[in-house]
């Protein structure tokens, strides 16, 4: 799989994930919080099945990061 999110959007949604666990797991938040594992998985991997979808990309391809 190709990566289609930037090193900020990764980190973003792992630092969500893991909030989302940590409330999850103090009871501050419901058994749903727990989708927080999503997050955390598909910022690790890179790649987000919704951008695909949408046709978005957040990273920088090859030849924009060249600058002549």
């Amino acid at each position: 799989m190709k990566k289609n999110m930037s090193g900020l959007d990764r980190v973003v949604r792992v630092s969500i994930g893991v909030l989302l666990i940590i409330s999850a797991m103090v009871g501050a938040l419901g058994p749903w919080a727990y989708v927080g594992v999503l997050a955390i998985v598909v910022g690790l991997a890179g790649n987000c099945p919704a951008y695909t979808l949408f046709g978005v990309k957040t990273c920088k391809t090859p030849s924009e990061s060249i600058q002549p």
